[in-house]
């Protein structure tokens, strides 16, 4: 299965097959994908509660990878749900099968130094070709250095991974540690993996932003799992967001200010709201009974405003809240987020914490004074595929 775009494109040449990479436009669902090539909708019907639920994670503009035969027929197709899963639905002799496969990804770890000659943005963007990589980097120092007090040969130094699938970047660079060098006067960063968030070298949290759970629940009933082996069924299962088990009619409140970018059905999550917040983040709340009156696409909402009730539309087995959180676009978990309400680290935390850093840091040092002459080169990367014959 690690291979499984390979083997794809390997047979699809030689049984004439094309290959067509594509962007999943907006308005379509898994449903009107089935209908548009003739696939009976018991293939989705017929699926389990947790893989009716990824259906309605595809996004609009997601990457999906179709093949057709001679006969316009589809073979097989496979849909972004995450930057670590996939949707793949294919055809053998019994008929169209579903199923769900892991992303075959690169990760490459890089330090680079950048005298700045425009802006942070653009001189990240000019020497990377990474837009994601210079977004981030624009975010993570937003609530900590204003960026207009930097001049011509300033000096930024940033340690990241990136993902790379098919000789292209995939998904948000992570930034691991960074360093802004305005005026001989060092402005750190570093990335906690404990909590997401990034702190100063004194443990203290430069992400002033926190989210509260959405409602009073009974208990969690399914946590968040990002990609799992399943022993019965020999496959790769996800759960992308946490079920609060809670009373039918439970309020449900908003876990941030933001603004309502969806309200209604959406598949196998039934009534659902979407709300975009700061820095990237995006909060999902789906079986909601019913929507609190008055809301709409546009509306604007505060942390802990009431947005809808408990209930069991979609495909769900009992009245639960599927809450999901996003950044930039990514399922991230949303217990590792929600509880962190800290300012800064504490006890054997930030002792664990600043000793990372100080080595981080050092090896920053080292490389701030010699500019990156060639940055990551997507050509020198092994072109690995995924997709399955």
């Amino acid at each position: 299965m690690k291979y499984l775009i390979s083997i794809f494109l390997i047979v699809s040449s030689l049984y004439s097959v094309e290959v067509e990479k594509l962007s999943w436009p907006k308005g379509d669902t898994f449903l009107t994908f089935l209908q548009k090539y003739n696939i009976n909708n018991k293939l989705y019907f017929d699926l389990e509660k947790e893989d009716k639920e990824l259906c309605s994670e595809i996004r609009a503009g997601a990457t999906y990878y179709l093949s057709k035969n001679e006969n316009n027929e589809l073979v097989q197709v496979l849909i972004e749900v995450s930057e670590e899963m996939q949707l793949q639905v294919y055809k053998d002799d019994d008929g169209y099968k579903f199923t769900t496969t892991p992303i075959v990804f690169d990760e490459v770890v890089e330090t680079i130094t950048i005298p700045i000659q425009s802006s942070p943005y653009q001189d990240i963007l000019n020497k990377t070709s990474n837009s994601e990589l210079a977004n981030e980097f624009i975010r993570a120092y937003s609530g900590s250095l204003n960026f207009k007090y930097m001049r011509k040969n300033d000096l930024i130094t940033i340690k990241y991974k990136q993902r790379v699938r098919l000789g292209q970047y995939h998904g948000t660079p992570a930034i691991i540690s960074a360093v802004v060098k305005i005026r001989k006067k060092n402005h750190f960063i570093f990335k906690n993996d404990d909590d997401g968030r990034y702190y100063n070298q004194d443990g203290k949290s430069l992400t002033s932003y926190f989210f509260k759970v959405p409602l009073s629940y009974t208990r969690v009933s399914s946590r968040f799992t990002r990609k799992r082996w399943h022993p019965v069924l020999k496959r790769y299962r996800a759960h992308l967001g946490i079920d609060y088990a809670a009373p039918r009619g439970r309020a449900i409140y908003s876990a941030a200010d933001g603004r309502i970018v969806y309200r209604g059905r959406k598949g196998g999550y039934g009534n659902v709201i979407e709300i975009v917040h700061k820095n990237g983040y995006k909060t999902l709340y789906a079986h909601q009974s019913r929507f609190k009156s008055g809301l709409k696409r546009g509306s604007k909402v505060r942390k802990g405003q009431l947005i809808g009730y408990v209930g069991t539309t979609g495909v769900s087995t009992g009245p639960h809240l599927h809450f999901g959180l996003y950044k930039n676009g990514r399922a991230i978990d949303p217990s590792r987020v929600i509880r962190v309400t800290k300012t800064k680290l504490n006890g054997n935390a930030k002792k664990k914490f600043i000793k990372h850093t100080k080595t981080l840091a050092k090896e920053l040092l080292e490389n701030i004074d010699t500019p990156t002459t060639k940055a990551l080169n997507l050509k020198d990367i092994p072109n690995k595929s995924s997709l399955k014959a």
